[in-house]
């Protein structure tokens, strides 16, 4: 496995930049039917072919759950004067325990997810927390938002991170882009999820510009070029990637916070969808591991791979 390292910055053309917006919010009617298909089309020359499949399995089941599940409601005037005059996400993760329709979100993803082709120890992690009392996956649900999941429990807490996307897209969906405003390197305006990894897109309007995707409700968000999104440094920021990869994904590294994370070129690979490219590319992991740089950001699809 070959590396190119990089110590001048991406030289991507920025003057193509246009007026990208700030936001983009995600749409929970095609976000994760989006990733399914994505997942699909990797899956058929990929060596990860069964896992992948199984994550597709998985974002059909996200997708499919979501029909005749209540709109979702919409943040309070004081709610959103509150969390921007404080510079806080929109969304409040703290009120989970009063969101009645995050437990049918559970029960509905379970029982989609029960017949998907999957390994002997996923279905006993699926088993256990189908059968976790509400307390229980309450409890998982806040070691996710810690973003660190227990080696023990990967499996149990992926499912329950799934159900989260779920529920956290539809939140973010009933936003007003226009109120949402930077907040710290790498967390999501609107949930304050971590990044899964960052994207360059060729969007009409936004060609060349990148933007951040929120590992937990799927919003984008507009960040500098050549910029760590660990730590915010513009210096000693250098680029590698995996050699006969076309420039399509790169793990972007920091000298400044000794810290990584994958950077897609989605203008150069249109098809590319941040959840599913991050998982199918677990080689650049591999490469990275021999680097002395850590990966930031949220990746649960990859924990413990």
């Amino acid at each position: 496995m070959n590396s190119k390292s990089a110590v001048e910055p991406d030289p991507t053309a920025i003057g193509d930049i246009s007026s990208p917006p700030f936001v983009r919010l995600p749409d929970p009617g095609s976000i994760f039917s989006t990733r399914a298909a994505r997942l699909r089309q990797l899956a058929e020359t990929s060596h990860l072919s069964p896992y992948l499949r199984f994550v597709e399995g998985l974002a059909r089941a996200q997708h499919e759950i979501q029909v005749d599940l209540p709109a979702p409601g919409g943040t309070d005037a004081a709610a959103v004067a509150r969390a921007r005059e404080f510079a806080m996400p929109l969304i409040d993760r703290s009120r989970i325990e009063d969101e009645p329709t995050l437990d049918d979100i559970f029960d509905r993803l379970f029982a989609a997810v029960a017949p998907i082709e999957k390994p002997a120890a996923a279905a006993d992690a699926l088993s256990r927390v189908t059968a976790a009392s509400v307390e229980a996956r309450r409890a998982m649900a806040r070691t996710v938002f810690s973003s660190a999941l227990p080696a023990d429990a990967i499996a149990e807490h992926i499912y329950i991170w799934a159900a989260l996307q779920v529920h956290f897209a539809r939140l973010a969906s009933a936003l007003d882009a226009k109120m949402l405003a930077p907040l710290a390197d790498g967390i999501c305006p609107a949930c304050g999820g971590l990044p899964v990894a960052s994207m360059v897109v060729g969007w009409p309007g936004s060609h060349g510009a990148r933007f951040c995707s929120c590992s937990m409700c799927g919003t984008l968000w507009n960040y500098v070029r050549i910029k760590c999104m660990l730590c915010g440094s513009t210096k000693g920021i250098g680029y590698q990637e995996i050699d006969g990869h076309g420039g399509t994904i790169k793990a972007e590294t920091c000298d400044e916070c000794q810290g990584w994370m994958k950077i897609l070129y989605q203008d150069k690979a249109p098809d590319t969808e941040p959840v599913a490219d991050d998982v199918a590319s677990l080689g650049l992991d591999l490469l990275m591991r021999a680097e002395p740089y850590r990966r930031g950001g949220f990746s649960p699809l990859l924990a413990g791979l």
